[in-house]
């Protein structure tokens, strides 16, 4: 989960910075925060017993935000189609490693 959460923040880096200026420091700027609190929820998820479904949890919140932010970015055509094929594929990756480790999780 942490790499591929790990690529979809570099992907979204490429493609962030061929937004017009209006969304690249706005929207641009918010899907990046986001998804990197989803990776530092993914790494406190691994690396702690104690909380790891209230930050499993937490990640799973914020893919949906981002998929949400992102289907806005091309709505407002800031995202090709093939970007946002692209950078939803791996949102749902992650979003399905993210739903297994949670019931792994809580099976424990």
């Amino acid at each position: 989960v942490y790499t591929e959460s790990y690529d979809l923040l570099l992907e979204f880096f490429r493609h962030a910075k061929n937004f017009t200026k209006e969304y690249k420091y706005t929207l641009g700027e918010q899907v990046k925060n986001e998804i990197i609190a989803l990776v530092l929820d993914v790494y406190r998820a691994n690396s702690s017993q104690v909380d790891r479904v209230g930050n499993i949890q937490s990640a799973r919140e914020r893919v949906e935000v981002v998929r949400l932010l992102l289907r806005l970015l091309r709505d407002l055509h800031q995202l090709s189609i093939e970007h946002f094929v692209a950078l939803n594929t791996s949102i749902e990756s992650v979003s399905r490693q993210l739903s297994g480790w949670l019931r792994k999780s809580q099976s424990v």
